[in-house]
C-alpha cells in the first residue's frame, strides 16, 4: 500500500469506490497476481464489491476506471486472473489463456483488456 502512494510508481496501485463515507468496493493493479506467467503484467486484482451494493454496475465502473487510469500513464494492456467465466466478458475483457496459480492445483482463467489511443 505504501508503495502505491509514491508519485513515481504506477504499479502497484489501489482503487476504492465510496458511497458517501463508506467503502463499497475496490480493486488493485499489481505486477503479478500469483501465477506462472510473469510476462503477462500488470494484473488487476482483488476486484470486490460489498454484497449490499452488487448488481449496480460498480465493478464494471471500477474496471473501466482502472483501465483508463493505467492508459493515462502509458499502460495499454491489463491482465486479470479469475476462476469466474462470463462476468468479465460483460465489461470487454477477453479470455486469453489458462494459467497456473502458484501453489494451486487447478488452472485459472487469464483475461486481458486492451485500451487504445
Amino acid at each position: 500500500m505504501e508503495e502505491s502512494l509514491k508519485e513515481e510508481v504506477i504499479v502497484p496501485a489501489r482503487y476504492v469506490c465510496l458511497h458517501r463515507d463508506t467503502i463499497v468496493g475496490g480493486l488493485g493493479a499489481i505486477e503479478n497476481d500469483f501465477h506462472d506467467r510473469k510476462d503477462l503484467t500488470p494484473n488487476v486484482c482483488t476486484v470486490y464489491t460489498e454484497e449490499k451494493y452488487r448488481g449496480k454496475g460498480i465493478a464494471g465502473k471500477m474496471l473501466a476506471y482502472v483501465c483508463e487510469d493505467m492508459k493515462a500513464m502509458g499502460i495499454y494492456t491489463l491482465y486479470l486472473v479469475t476462476d469466474h467465466s462470463g462476468f468479465y466478458e460483460r465489461y470487454g475483457w477477453e479470455f486469453l489463456c489458462p494459467v497456473q496459480g502458484i501453489g494451486e492445483p487447478n488452472m485459472s482463467r487469464m483475461y486481458m483488456k486492451r485500451s487504445y489511443l
